[in-house]
């Protein structure tokens, strides 16, 4: 039987866990995606510039964010051992949402962004994404934000163009299509402050 899944939001004690999920987990299965360690979103420079960036430059870069503070997100773990990750943090860490005017938003401040799952493929289907999609949710609430919002593919065609989480996820934990377009869905849920 297997033990439970635990997350834990990433902190600084975390950065050895994360980037050992991304050197030999996270793509196993798609490995022209392994340089990204998740640092797209937080990317503020030229597209351009983006695009020759390389895994042991994001790998520095991410680790230098966490260690800062400035990167938010939660892991997954199963017997002690990372096999998940969910980018999700104030949407005004993640400078890459406002270079596509198909993702920008009248309310920026009052945001929390979920960008990114990665699920180990020997963990899939078992509903971790869901537990992080929770966890996230339940984050952006105590920081005070009023929506968690979140960009599923409108229409994906494989595993990895789901990697913001499939929409029916988001429509079955209380999110509702905030704007569409054709490659995005753009969705979010209510936060309501929480009762101390």
């Amino acid at each position: 039987m297997d033990s439970p899944v635990v997350i834990k939001e990433l902190t600084p004690k975390h950065i050895g866990d994360f980037l050992h999920f991304f050197d030999h987990e996270a793509f196993a299965d798609n490995p022209k995606w392994a340089g990204c360690y998740c640092m797209y979103y937080y990317y503020a420079g030229p597209k351009e510039e983006w695009r020759v960036k390389n895994g042991p430059v994001n790998r520095t870069d991410i680790a230098k964010l966490i260690e800062s503070g400035h990167a938010q997100g939660f892991l997954a773990y199963q017997d002690s051992k990372p096999v998940g990750w969910c980018n999700a943090a104030p949407r005004k860490m993640l400078p890459t949402l406002e270079r596509y005017p198909s993702m920008r938003v009248d309310d920026p401040d009052k945001v929390g962004s979920i960008v990114c799952f990665v699920v180990a493929k020997n963990h899939r289907g078992r509903g971790i994404a869901k537990l992080m999609l929770e966890a996230a949710s339940d984050r952006f609430r105590k920081q005070g934000l009023s929506y968690a919002e979140a960009y599923p593919a409108s229409e994906a065609k494989s595993e990895a163009d789901n990697y913001p989480g499939p929409l029916s996820m988001y429509l079955a934990n209380g999110f509702t299509i905030y704007r569409q377009n054709e490659s995005v869905t753009i969705v979010r849920k209510a936060l309501h402050p929480s009762v101390s």
